[in-house]
C-alpha cells in the first residue's frame, strides 16, 4: 500500500524539482546552451499532466 503511494508522486515531485530547477535560472539569468528556464517549466508541466493522466499509477 505504502509502495503505491509512493509511485503516484513520483511525477509530482519531478514535476517539483523542474519547476525549482527552472525558477533559480530565472533568477539567476543562467541560460546553458538551449536549457533556459522554458525549458523547465515545459518539462515540469509535462510531467504534472503525466500524473493528472494516471501515467506510472500501480493497477492494484
Amino acid at each position: 500500500m505504502i509502495r503505491a503511494a509512493k509511485e503516484t508522486t513520483m511525477l509530482a515531485i519531478v514535476a517539483a524539482v523542474l519547476f525549482l530547477i527552472g525558477l533559480i535560472f530565472e533568477l539567476a539569468g543562467l541560460v546553458l546552451g538551449p536549457l533556459d528556464p522554458l525549458v523547465f517549466i515545459t518539462a515540469g508541466l509535462l510531467c504534472l499532466a503525466l500524473q493528472l493522466a494516471g501515467v506510472g499509477r500501480s493497477r492494484l
